[in-house]
């Protein structure tokens, strides 16, 4: 009785050489899951600002407002300021 080395066909070898490293795959697929569970609480905890929407106008608004968004006047001196 002879033993007979078996070799592995070559679609085995080729697949082989080209697949990732285990360490490699094993990290996308942890990068994989944390991604959807994160999605899934993001989904199920819903929207953080639920009142804020986009305008859907092609053109941009603007503030009318002097004083600036904030109520205070950008940097220039009021009337009550130092002269």
């Amino acid at each position: 009785m002879t033993d007979r080395l078996e070799y592995p066909p070559p679609a085995i070898t080729a697949l082989k050489r080209w697949a990732p490293p285990p360490p490699l795959a094993g990290f996308l697929a942890l990068l994989i899951l944390m991604f959807a569970v994160a999605y899934g609480v993001g989904t199920t905890a819903g929207p953080v600002a639920p009142g804020m929407r986009s305008t859907g106008g092609d053109t941009p608004r603007f503030d009318t407002n002097p004083r600036g968004p904030h109520g205070h006047g950008g940097g220039t001196v009021g009337t009550g300021g130092a002269r």
